[in-house]
């Protein structure tokens, strides 16, 4: 053996040998480290580690691409929109890192063409960033050694993005955004990471709270991109109806609306046809006329009273902007708040956030809010995964009670596995990452691993045991010879798991998140649970000798107090030749049952005294007293 690994040998030896002397000690250090998961799955929220490093749905992966939401003034034209765009453009390709850029203006039906996605694609990652080594090369020139050694730009997608921000700055009348693109879902206007919903009756008192929330969320610096879907920017026309006068002169609202849709919008009344072709013939105002409001006081409108009324004689009209559209969620009328995030803040942050200003504002009765879009999603996410953990622990205490035929031998190995869950909270916050999707995936491979190990420990003691060796000699001899195959294990495992944590490219970040809590947790996890295993197998198997005796002790103590004295233990014993003292036969084989009297332990053989009666023999002193003299006391057992 090596002289490291002899350290590492006996180093552990005796560890494991003073922890098997302070039991309490090593369980005490291994609940307090279990605190913040116990915390989570008790309160329901979460623990101070969670809460320090936070939760995504994905990881902040580094695509290459990333896209700009744009929506320009309600009422715009194609053309207008289309000049807003190009001005965007231009300033788009001077952004570092740019190497395509791609527009797409209006909506599917194409009835909207005031909204459009600016896609940037960039320069490949490995082009933006330096490899393993020379990452490490300028960090010791420049960093340490503070050389100011020049090197290749190096920026990332989200450094790109904070700069595509800024630009837009210089358009406060557009409504912008700028997020990666969704993989999982749409892109859009609306494909922001943060949804938060107010719900209620009164559209005015809705734009309240939203206007309430968004100013605490300007105060807060991760909020980037912040808006909403109520657009008070449409320009309308508003007709106000003197309804008692239109209904003097035979005239309903429709037939007004009617007029001015014709007027306005137009419809089809006719059809042309040219060659294979067909068109459909629309009536409505020119355009000149349309766009004037006081060419529609001249209005006709027919009435069956007085014949044709000027549209002037029955309303009035007045300019005014009003919302593009009102959405409606479960029928009450809903503002959704939209905002971004940058690297400094995490979705489940940005959530408990939210939650506690609307708490803060005590909405009345009517009113409320919830999440949808990522957040929902990371709630579910969330509830599936601890449904997840709870049913593989109890398959695997199932699988292992099986395979050791014993109810507490699983729970010697399985008490390790709670301390996984704070070695890769702990790795997280070392790698300044939030917890996410594929760190959940990581996190139950290292649950297998460790698993394993309590498993190589536990069985090989049993088999020593067996054997019959003393169990805390077994348990040092089967550790000491377990340790080489689990280190082995471990750094397999970790070296396997390195070109994950170095790659570089689309994804990579994904691969990382699972990489990183794999090796962190497992280097971390190792020495306790190596620890908690051999202590809690000697707990239970001191527990499993000492239950029954302190229920015996028990019983006894409280048989006292009821006055009675607790009966002695049925013995088996042999059948005893005992005389026929009448001399009337054989000697016969006698069942001897087993009497409690005072002290002594006595025995009644029937119809062996004389003229057959039964006898009874004292155990202790060898004396025989005829039945006619049995304490009352004595009964059977």
């Amino acid at each position: 053996e090596s002289r490291f690994y002899s350290l590492i040998d006996r180093s552990y030896g005796w560890l494991l040998a003073w922890s098997l002397r302070h039991r309490w000690v090593i369980l005490l250090i291994a609940g307090v480290l279990c605190y913040d998961l116990f915390y989570y799955s008790f309160m329901g929220t979460p623990g101070p580690l969670l809460s320090r490093i936070g939760q995504d749905l994905l990881p902040r992966d580094d695509q290459d691409q990333f896209e700009i939401s744009v929506e320009v003034p309600e009422g715009s034209t194609l053309e207008k929109t289309d000049e807003y765009f190009r001005k965007i453009e231009r300033e788009v390709v001077k952004l570092r890192g740019v190497k395509h850029v791609l527009t797409s203006i209006g909506d599917v039906d194409g009835t909207k063409v005031t909204s459009g996605n600016i896609y940037v694609a960039l320069i490949s990652v490995k082009e933006r960033s330096l490899a393993p080594l020379e990452s490490l090369k300028y960090y010791i020139l420049n960093d340490l050694l503070k050389m100011n050694v020049p090197h290749k730009p190096v920026f990332s997608q989200d450094d790109v993005m904070m700069d595509a921000r800024k630009m837009l700055r210089q358009f406060p009348d557009l409504r912008t955004s700028v997020q990666p693109v969704n993989l999982v879902g749409g892109s859009g206007y609306r494909a922001q990471l943060v949804n938060f919903n107010i719900r209620g009756p009164d559209l005015d008192q809705l734009q309240k709270y939203a206007d309430q929330i968004i100013a605490k969320m300007r105060e807060v610096p991760g909020f980037v991109d912040i808006d909403t879907t109520l657009s008070l920017r449409q320009p309308e026309l508003r007709v106000n109806i003197d309804r008692e006068k239109a209904s003097d002169l035979g005239i309903t609202v429709a037939d007004i609306t009617s007029s001015l849709r014709t007027f306005i919008e137009g419809e089809p009344v006719s059809k042309f046809k040219e060659g294979a072709d067909q068109y459909d013939v629309w009536l409505r105002a020119q355009e000149e006329f349309r766009n004037r409001p006081e060419v529609l006081y001249q209005l006709s409108i027919p009435s069956a009273k007085v014949g044709l009324v000027k549209l002037g004689n029955l309303v009035t009209l007045n300019e005014a902007r009003g919302p593009a559209q009102i959405d409606r969620q479960n029928r009450q009328r809903q503002i959704t708040i939209l905002a971004n995030l940058d690297p400094s803040l995490s979705l489940s942050e940005s959530t408990q956030f939210l939650t506690r200003v609307a708490k803060e504002m005590n909405m009345p009765v009517g009113y409320q809010t919830d999440f949808s879009g990522r957040a929902k999603t990371l709630a579910d996410a969330n509830w599936g995964f601890i449904m997840a953990i709870q049913t593989s622990l109890i398959f695997m205490y199932m699988i292992l009670a099986a395979q050791f035929e014993s109810f507490t031998l699983p729970i010697s190995i399985m008490m390790a596995l709670p301390l996984t869950w704070t070695a890769a909270m702990v790795s997280l916050i070392v790698m300044k990452t939030p917890l996410n999707i594929f760190s959940d995936l990581g996190l139950f491979m290292l649950l297998g691993v460790v698993k394993k190990n309590g498993i190589l420990q536990v069985d090989y003691t049993n088999t020593l045991r067996a054997e019959g060796m003393e169990r805390d000699k077994a348990i040092l001899e089967a550790n000491h010879a377990r340790l080489r195959p689990i280190l082995m294990t471990t750094l397999t495992l970790i070296a396997g798991m390195l070109p994950l944590v170095f790659g570089k490219g689309a994804g990579s970040a994904s691969r990382a998140s699972m990489a990183n809590v794999i090796i962190w947790g497992q280097a971390l996890s190792l020495l306790i649970s190596l620890l908690i295993t051999p202590v809690t197998y000697s707990l239970f198997d001191d527990i499993q000798v000492k239950v029954p005796r302190w229920t015996a002790q028990l019983r006894e103590r409280w048989a006292r107090l009821r006055g009675k004295r607790e009966e002695a233990p049925v013995m088996e014993m042999e059948l005893l030749q005992v005389p026929n003292n009448g001399g009337n036969g054989p000697e016969p084989a006698l069942d001897l049952t087993t009497f409690s009297h005072e002290a002594h332990d006595v025995v009644r053989v029937p119809g062996n005294g004389d003229n057959g009666s039964e006898v009874i023999l004292d155990l202790t002193s060898g004396e025989v007293a005829d039945s006619s003299e049995k304490p009352k006391d004595i009964r059977h057992v």
